[in-house]
């Protein structure tokens, strides 16, 4: 099969990337232009064959249509990403969101490629309603609070993804991500677990955000992969929409307390208003946990890596980057 992923050097993306050219049947062709991804999560393909990159942006209909007409399916993974990187980014973020998936998916409906739309458990907004199906309501709050404008925007991603299935034909499956984690993320960006471990194993402060009642779930890397090639693999995913995440819930505080743990640090735990990080304009989401009984039907998806799992080897991806530096 041949396949473009955008956003190829993100976490996401290069893990997404490795996972696909591991069956030897497949060729990538990928795109990056390192605003969040980095070179170093995809060097070591280079010198493989059936792996064709191009730096570049998604914001480059020209350069994006040679790689689409190189291949038969596409994975859109480029976004923005990351709560600080979107709230000092506003602008690029807004149209890299919207006008990336918008060309990604008016040059594949030419020829009537599918699509994954790799999209957000932020969708649901601060719905206190949880766990999450794919047709609960979303509640936003004003456009003065301006982490909404990624929840927005991810929205008009999934609307034009719908539409051009509905009106053009294009097959497409859109996945709703929840808190993604594991080796090679960074938590330069706002990801929490790779922060938490990194302050851990300097037996810094583990700073916890707000009042550490929030409650999220987490999903390792190699499980959203997983989840990711069934469901563009499946013929029963066409036009549809899907969590991809765990179901099992966490506060961060208790979250803050087992990366200690797991870490063996001697860190203290430290609390900070969200104004002190993001400013006046953010406000957080109190919930962020998923039903995943859609995906489990349709092609039979379970996470099978557990929090513990999640940590530990973030956690030994650290140690083994202090070792080679």
């Amino acid at each position: 099969m041949k396949c473009l992923v955008t956003g190829a050097a993100g976490f996401i993306g290069s893990h997404l990337t490795e996972r696909l050219l591991s069956e030897k049947n497949n060729c990538v062709w990928a795109i990056d232009d390192f605003s969040t991804g980095s070179q170093g999560n995809i060097s070591h393909l280079f010198n493989n064959p059936r792996f064709h990159f191009s730096q570049g942006s998604v914001l480059d209909k020209g350069l994006l249509k040679e790689l689409i007409d190189e291949c038969e399916i596409i994975y859109h993974l480029a976004a923005a990403v990351g709560v600080k990187y979107i709230m000092e980014n506003l602008l690029q973020s807004i149209k890299t969101n919207i006008e990336g998936a918008e060309n990604v998916l008016e040059i594949a409906s030419a020829d009537k490629k599918k699509v994954l739309i790799a999209s957000s458990s932020e969708i649901y907004g601060k719905s206190e309603n949880y766990p999450f199906n794919e047709e609960s309501d979303r509640i936003l709050g004003p456009p003065t609070k301006l982490r909404w404008s990624y929840s927005s925007s991810k929205a008009i991603d999934e609307f034009l993804a719908i539409a051009y299935h509905k009106e053009k034909g294009l097959p497409i499956v859109i996945t709703r991500l929840f808190n993604v984690s594991g080796p090679k993320q960074v938590g330069e960006y706002g990801m929490v677990i790779p922060r938490f471990v990194k302050q851990a194993l300097n037996n810094e402060p583990i700073t916890v955000y707000g009042d550490g009642k929030q409650l999220r779930s987490f999903i390792h890397v190699e499980d959203a992969i997983r989840g990711l090639i069934s469901l563009m693999e499946s013929e029963n995913t066409d036009g549809e929409i899907f969590n991809l995440g765990s179901p099992q819930p966490i506060t961060i505080s208790q979250l803050s307390e087992m990366v200690k743990r797991l870490a063996q640090s001697k860190s203290k735990i430290k609390y900070i208003s969200y104004k002190q990080v993001y400013g006046d304009d953010f406000e957080d989401l109190k919930y962020r946990v998923p039903d995943i009984s859609k995906i489990s039907k349709i092609v039979g998806f379970k996470p099978k890596k557990s929090l513990e799992d999640i940590i530990e080897d973030v956690i030994e991806y650290y140690k083994k980057q202090r070792e080679i530096r």
